[in-house]
């Protein structure tokens, strides 16, 4: 999935592998990370996907629940791609929690992920980001400022 959104180094692959999966681990442990997986039919996963019971602020009404559902690492196989695959695993995702009566799910989608999401009827948030000084965001965000202003 990481390789496809954007090359990083192997190096950073191989770190971020190790950190997932221990957090994965801890968080199955809790019951807080479930996955969804489909198969070709031969027992070859072609596609996957994941939800986080992500911890939230206490409020009032539906959404106080202290939790809410997250999508997360969705990815589905080059060659089963346009298929309705990964629409069947959010769709099994949705049916999750509004069985167990969650107000709610939340991602952040990449530009793949979108209209698969849109689709299923997600709407953009208001969600609004900072990119802090010396990151690479941030020296992303310059120079995409500095394009816009030569346009």
């Amino acid at each position: 999935m990481w390789r496809e959104l954007r090359r990083f180094r192997p190096a950073d692959l191989d770190r971020h592998d190790i950190a997932y999966r221990a957090w994965v681990r801890r968080q199955m442990a809790t019951g807080k990370f479930l996955a969804f997986v489909v198969d070709d039919g031969s027992g070859r996963p072609v596609a996957s996907g994941a939800l986080w019971l992500m911890p939230s602020q206490p409020r009032p009404g539906p959404l106080g629940r202290g939790e809410v559902p997250y999508v997360l690492s969705m990815f589905t196989d080059r060659r089963h791609r346009g298929l309705g695959v990964a629409s069947r695993i959010v769709q099994e995702m949705i049916a999750w929690a509004r069985a167990r009566r969650y107000g709610r799910l939340v991602l952040h989608a990449s530009r793949f992920g979108r209209p698969v999401y849109e689709r299923l009827g997600f709407e953009n948030g208001s969600e609004m980001r900072l990119a802090l000084p010396g990151g690479r965001q941030a020296r992303r965000a310059r120079r995409s400022r500095a394009r816009a202003g030569r346009a």
